[in-house]
Order: structure tokens, then C-alpha cells, then sequence
């Protein structure tokens, strides 16, 4: 579909076009796709039979991390958040990095830039393995947990996939709070940890969290090194703000100039973003869509001085809400009201008894849970929650798909109902 980031596209006069065609491909030498795009695309097709070359997303950005001195993040969540804090950081810091983030970044303006200096901070996505394929000098692992079964095949091949990115690192930046991450430990030529746990290198004390931010001390060794602001809600943003510090002071930031650049941070989108307000309803939107970023999420939420919280869920893929439904059994446990609608695809094919209906079974099997409500048709959806919305609440929306433009559907609503 068409967006922001094609505008910008073609502003920058790049030939920026919606939808598949073979057309689109002609007279290219090179067409790059994502793991999401298959062998019959007609594009793919197209530049196969004439002899071209098509090169997946994961080769040309390890070509880019082959040109710089990387530091990459990774991780089954906070990896967006995580590497978005440290390019802010890096640019604050008049480092003039390069860097690739899975979001647009407030400050910078963008998800990408090339900078004059050798530092490349790169998102390093696990989904399809090819984060195992960019070199890299710093790895940081915010998180390991199950997910993306189907491409490795287990969660032993995933955690083995996560133990190579760990050894490719000359310094691995760890989360002591995660069993994954720390399991880690060792296998770099240098390890730091970092969290609220007590054995962490670097750790986040006397925490005090409100609407806004979450703010902490941070101790190495029993000494003090500085407070920080992470100018976003929620334990899993401290963490995240921590890690992205630690991986700054690896570059050769210093922790007060990395501090005061991290207070700065106007967040990224679709991380808690903040999305406006009608009829006395405040919305907010997240990207999570497993468990435990779910649960992260309705806990900053917790933050926010509202009355009911209203969460909305859009459940992604077929094949995880398959593997993963019965874990969202108590994600939403701090909601008020749970409006559930049924899965997007991602070009996923529908299988036999895989619905919404699933993770509606997973919340109300437990014997405290919050008011379900299922929406079955997207279509529905925004009509179903405007009527259910009163003054005061605290709606926040939650999922990978297009669940991203309620709160554009709903503003509109409330303000005629106003």
C-alpha cells in the first residue's frame, strides 16, 4: 500500500510505484526482495527469465554492515526501540552514523541514514536467520524467546542461530533479566550485562516510572554512574534505554553525553505512540503482537493516570497464533476490556480451526480475566469499539497489521458522538 515513506520516495525523484508488475522491473539489473515476497512474484519472474540477478533484502544490508563498523541489535522484542535510542544517541553525540531501524525515528526523521563516520547501527531481524549473516563488532540481544518456529524449525535451531550471532560479536551486550540473552554469556570475546537483575554489569536502580518516562539510577559495581531518563513508559523501555547507553559507551560515548542524548528520544513509531484524543478517550498504538510485548505494553499502560484501559488486538499470522495462542492467556490480564478481532494474514494462507476465536478461548479459560469482546470482520471493528468507548478510558491498540488506522477511524466517531 502506499505511504509516507513512498512520498518521501519520490520527493527524493526515485521512481516509487504501488503494487506488483513485471513492468516495474524492466530494465533493472538487480531487483532486491524481502523474505516476504515469493519465487512467483511477477517481478521475481520477470528479472529471472531475462538473466538478471534478485538478491535477498539480508545480502545487500550485509553488504552495507561490510562497509562500516557494526552494531547490531537483535532480539524477539525491543530491537526497534533499542537501536533507535542508540542511532539518537550516536547522532546527538555528533558521531554521524549510518543506520537502519525497522521504524521511523522522530528526531532523524527517517528509519535509515549514511553518515561520514565508520559506526553502522543496524536492526538486526531474526525472523528469517539472515541477522546471523551481518558482521558486526558490538551484538546486543535485547530478548530470546520462541518465535518464528516455522523458518528454524524449533526453538533449538533458534536459539542456535542466536548463539552464532553471539559468537560472530567482538563485544556482546546481554539483558541479565532474560534467561535467552544471558544464556549467552561467554560466548563473545567480551560479555556485559545489563537489567534490574543484581548480577547485571550495569544495573537499573531505584526505578521511579510515570506516564511519560521511566527514570533509574545505574550502578557498575557498586559504584554510581549517572541517572537515566528514558522519556517513554515501562520497565521493557528502561531496559531498553539502558542497553542502548551500554552499547553507546562501546562506541566511545561517554555515559553523561550518552545520558543526555538518550533524554531527548521523541520515540519511534508505532512504540506506545501516542495518537490523539476524542470524546474524552486517549489512544495509543503498539507494535506488539507476542505475549509478552502485549503484556510490556498494557503495563506501561498501567502508567497512564486513566480509567478503564481498552486494549485491541489484531492477532498476526496464521502460523504464530497457531504455536502461540494459548501464551496470551494472561498477556491481557491489566486490561479492562479486551476487544478482539480475527487474524492478519501477512500473505499467510488461513488453516483449518486457526481464528481469533483461539486466543478469546486462551484469556476467558482463566478464572480472572478481563470483559472479552470478539470482532470477527476488520470491517466492523471500529464501529464495535466507538460504541464500547466512554470518557475516561485509555484505548491502546495493539498488533503487527493494519490495526495501525483504528484510532483514525475511531477519532472521527467519537467527535460525532461528542
Amino acid at each position: 500500500s502506499d505511504s509516507a515513506v513512498m512520498a518521501r520516495l519520490r520527493d527524493l525523484g526515485i521512481d516509487a510505484r504501488v503494487g506488483h508488475d513485471a513492468a516495474h522491473a524492466e530494465g533493472a539489473t538487480v531487483v532486491a526482495r524481502s523474505t516476504a515476497i515469493p519465487d512467483s512474484n511477477p517481478e521475481v519472474v520477470a528479472t529471472v527469465e531475462r538473466g538478471g540477478r534478485v538478491l535477498a533484502r539480508a545480502e545487500i544490508l550485509a553488504a552495507i554492515a561490510a562497509r562500516r563498523t557494526t552494531v547490531a541489535v537483535t532480539g524477539t522484542h525491543g530491537k526497534t526501540t533499542t537501536s533507535s535510542m542508540l542511532a539518537v544517541i550516536a547522532d546527538r553525540a555528533g558521531i554521524d552514523p549510518s543506520y537502519i531501524v525497522g521504524g521511523d525515528v522522530a528526531e532523524l526523521g527517517s528509519g535509515a541514514g549514511w553518515g561520514e563516520s565508520p559506526w553502522f547501527v543496524v536492526e538486526a531481524d531474526e525472523s528469517d536467520g539472515t541477522f546471523i549473516e551481518l558482521g558486526h563488532s558490538i551484538g546486543v540481544v535485547t530478548n530470546v524467546e520462541p518465535d518464528h518456529l516455522e523458518h528454524y524449525g524449533g526453538e533449538a535451531p533458534l536459539r542456535a542461530a542466536f548463539e552464532r550471532f553471539a559468537d560472530d560479536a567482538d563485544v556482546a551486550v546481554l539483558c541479565a533479566d532474560d534467561a535467552g540473552s544471558s544464556a549467552l554469556a561467554g560466548r563473545a570475546d567480551r560479555t556485559i550485562t545489563y537489567g534490574l537483575d543484581a548480577t547485571a554489569d550495569l544495573r537499573a536502580v531505584e526505578v521511579r516510572r510515570s506516564a511519560s518516562a521511566t527514570d533509574f539510577e545505574v550502578r557498575s559495581a557498586g559504584d554510581t554512574l549517572g541517572r537515566l531518563h528514558v522519556p517513554m513508559p515501562g520497565l521493557h523501555n528502561a531496559r531498553n534505554g539502558l542497553a542502548a547507553v551500554v552499547a553507546a559507551v562501546e562506541m566511545g560515548i561517554g555515559f553523561d553525553e550518552a545520558a543526555s542524548a538518550l533524554a531527548t528520544f521523541g520515540g519511534v513509531g508505532r512504540r506506545f505512540q501516542r495518537r490523539g484524543e476524542a470524546g474524552g478517550v486517549r489512544f495509543i498504538d503498539d507494535y506488539a503482537h507476542l505475549p509478552t510485548e502485549v503484556d510490556a505494553a498494557l503495563d506501561a499502560a498501567t502508567d497512564v493516570d486513566a480509567g478503564r484501559i481498552v486494549a485491541v488486538f489484531q492477532p498476526h499470522r496464521y502460523s504464530r497464533t497457531e504455536a502461540l495462542w494459548r501464551d496470551f492467556a494472561g498477556a491481557f490480564d491489566r486490561a479492562d476490556l479486551l476487544v478482539l478481532t480475527d487474524i492478519y494474514s501477512s500473505g499467510e494462507a488461513p488453516r483449518p480451526g486457526v481464528s481469533g476465536q483461539l486466543i478469546v478461548d486462551a484469556v476467558t479459560s482463566r478464572p480472572v480475566h478481563p470483559e472479552v469482546v470478539y470482532v470477527g470482520e476488520r470491517s466492523s471493528l471500529a464501529t464495535a469499539v466507538a460504541a464500547r468507548l466512554r470518557p475516561g478510558d485509555l484505548c491502546l491498540t495493539l498488533g503487527a497489521g493494519d490495526l495501525v488506522t483504528l484510532p483514525d477511524e475511531l477519532i472521527p466517531l467519537l467527535e460525532a458522538r461528542s
